[in-house]
């Protein structure tokens, strides 16, 4: 299954595993959400992330705003933070200047490895976003606009370029489960990727559209509204996936 081109295993978040581990509470709880088990980032990031998380108004907004850079690997200017964004190892996350993350969002780049999450500038997110690597790297270009309630879940690898548009309700990456033998449980037989989701510059990608792992889709292009995208998209190409409504007369009875 896993020797067509462009397909590799990718090992899965044990997830259980990390929070059940044979060390300390504190220890368990500053490598799975903050990304060091040292007392002084547990404490930065408490102060940061939950003490003011949840604050309302100017207030709330000031306080983020000036507080939040100490967590990240790096932050631009003139970032703001709406209420009760959840974090998952910020230090390896970098924001670009005037970006805007909505609230209740996640950003979690605890299966990002080193390059983790990269926002550019003039980014917005809108809110309940979700933008979570499991296994791989995500990048967000500048001037992209990202819908509420879109996933982005990235095993293979999540590229977004420059002045994209993503409506809301969108779902970008994720991996897949090899089912090859009947007699284990699909989920010990691990996850594979077809690669890399790549979208240049200035694509228009209509609500509810999923976008697989593997797919490059190239500048310009516009994606349909509930499109599902199983492969790569030229450049300057429209994707429409229903071109008409059907619509039946309705009988009446006798």
């Amino acid at each position: 299954m896993l020797t067509t081109q462009g397909e590799r295993a990718v090992p899965k978040e044990q997830v259980l595993q990390d929070i059940q581990a044979s060390t300390s509470a504190l220890q368990r709880y500053g490598n799975f959400y903050v990304g060091s088990s040292d007392l002084r980032a547990i404490l930065r990031y408490e102060m940061a992330a939950s003490l003011l998380s949840w604050l309302p108004g100017a207030l709330g907004l000031g306080l983020r705003k000036a507080v939040y850079p100490s967590i990240f690997r790096s932050m631009g200017a003139d970032v703001m933070w709406g209420r009760n964004i959840v974090l998952r190892h910020p230090n390896k996350i970098s924001v670009g200047s005037q970006v805007a993350i909505d609230d209740n969002c996640l950003l979690d780049a605890k299966g990002g490895g080193e390059a983790g999450i990269v926002i550019g500038n003039h980014v917005l997110v809108a809110r309940s976003t979700i933008i979570q690597c499991k296994g791989g790297t995500i990048s967000i270009g500048d001037h992209a606009t990202i819908g509420s309630q879109t996933q982005i879940a990235s095993v293979g690898g999540i590229f977004i370029g420059s002045h994209v548009l993503i409506s809301g309700q969108c779902y970008f990456g994720g991996g897949r489960y090899i089912t090859d033998d009947a007699d284990t449980p699909i989920v010990k037989q691990g996850l594979y990727s077809k690669g890399a989701t790549v979208i240049e510059d200035d694509v228009w990608i209509g609500a509810g559209a999923l976008i697989q792992d593997g797919v490059h889709i190239g500048h310009g292009s516009v994606i349909g509204a509930g499109a599902v995208i199983r492969e790569d998209i030229p450049a300057q190409t429209v994707v429409v996936p229903n071109q008409r409504l059907v619509m039946l007369p309705r009988e009446k009875g006798d």
